[in-house]
């Protein structure tokens, strides 16, 4: 059995574990306005008049408001000169009030009236409505948000708010990157937690609850999402309908992660449960080189799409592929994290941006064979001015993944 597989069960992990949440701050509220004022400068550069925000992780980036979308519009204004101004029912007003980090005006509608009338009122108050000027929209907001806003307001000129967002949102500041460090070290123990619990027959369902409850026990609400995988299940990236029970010898895939104040983790580990073969031994390893080339691509003003090339380099090598064909890396290597699990930009054939200071990266080559099995290693990496820095440490070997031998 390899080192930190198997040998304690769910009670004697769960008791281990402690909050690693007490010494963590949420995102001062200073950086909620400096974040606006970020956007403006941009705005302005852009010829961009005022930025519609969601509901969602755009919405709370920019002004500290934690809301969920839903079916009514609960979002903010920002013009490119002048205060941010919220909008939202009448009906959840001091609830808002509430939620508010940063000051504004709170615009309401009532059930019977338009939140679009009331989105264009705001606009030609703010002096944004007039013929040619320029609404961005929030690239979360649903279609139906879209649609009225340019029916209520004809004369505007709409455009991709992530023009904004995603510009801004994609270099992390130094107090997000500890957010996410944190969120990462949390669920690097909830894997090596969940790796000791294993034995013959447990199900994933038995797993993933216990994942969820050793995230709670560390300081998460619980899981944010995880996926567990035994045998040849673990060559399908999600999952599938019917996942099998363990078995000795088979390939474990755990990919999870949860959040902390918004910002998330996402970790994957493989490993063996039992006496790893020598075919699961060759693709371990192949996986951790293809990880390893992707991470020594990352040099600050290279294309995303070069570390993609070089993890997909090794393993094309092998003989796996080319390209996406299977057996072989079905996905791109890796995504932006943050506020959302995924987001820009993203390590693939394609995304030309060019590498720059705070920007984190997932780097996951996962390496599918249908029939066999599986193997992704993930972990996720943060450009510095020195180049990429892990936020975990790769997996050690397969016969001690954890590196606890």
């Amino acid at each position: 059995m390899s080192t930190g597989v198997g040998g304690s069960t769910p009670e004697q992990e769960l008791a281990k574990l402690v909050d690693m949440t007490r010494d963590v701050t949420a995102v001062e509220a200073a950086e909620f306005k400096t974040r606006q004022q970020n956007a403006q400068t941009l705005m302005q550069e852009l010829g961009i008049d005022a930025l519609y925000l969601n509901a969602g992780t755009n919405l709370y980036y920019f002004s500290g408001l934690r809301w969920y979308a839903s079916e009514r519009m609960v979002g903010a204004i920002l013009p490119c000169r002048g205060e941010l101004e919220y909008l939202a029912p009448a009906f959840e007003l001091d609830t808002l009030k509430g939620f508010m980090l940063q000051p504004g005006a709170v615009n309401t509608w009532h059930e019977h009236q338009s939140p679009y009338e009331l989105c264009r009122n705001v606009l030609e108050r703010m002096g944004c409505l007039r013929p040619g000027a320029v609404l961005a929209i929030d690239e979360s907001a649903p279609f139906f948000l879209f649609d009225g806003l340019r029916e209520a307001c004809p004369e505007l000129a709409f455009v991709n708010g992530a023009k904004v967002s995603a510009q801004l949102r994609m270099h992390k500041s130094a107090a997000e990157l500890r957010l996410i460090q944190r969120a990462m070290d949390m669920t690097l123990e909830v894997h090596k937690a969940a790796a000791r619990i294993l034995r013959p027959g447990i199900s994933t369902a038995e797993v993933e609850d216990f994942i969820d409850k050793a995230h709670r026990a560390v300081g998460a609400s619980g899981s944010y999402f995880c996926i567990v995988l035994f045998g040849e299940d673990s060559a399908y990236p999600h999952g599938v309908k019917s996942p099998k029970t363990l078995e000795p010898g088979d390939t474990v895939l755990i990919d999870t992660g949860c959040q902390l104040h918004g910002y998330n983790s996402d970790i994957t580990r493989t490993y063996v449960f039992g006496t790893p073969s020598e075919r699961q031994r060759q693709l371990w390893a192949l996986e951790q080189a293809a990880q390893r080339a992707g991470f020594e691509a990352a040099a600050l003003g290279a294309p995303c799409s070069g570390v993609d090339k070089a993890a997909r380099a090794v393993l094309e090598g092998a003989g796996f592929g080319p390209g996406y064909q299977l057996p072989g890396l079905p996905h791109r290597t890796g995504h932006g994290i943050g506020l959302d699990i995924h987001e820009w930009p993203y390590l693939v054939d394609g995304d030309n941006t060019p590498l720059a200071v705070g920007m984190c990266f997932s780097n996951e080559p996962m390496l599918c064979v249908p029939g066999e099995f599986g193997v992704r290693h993930e972990d996720h990496f943060y450009m510095t001015a020195e180049g990429p820095r892990w936020f975990t440490q790769p997996a050690k070997s397969i016969d001690d993944p954890f590196a606890q031998g």
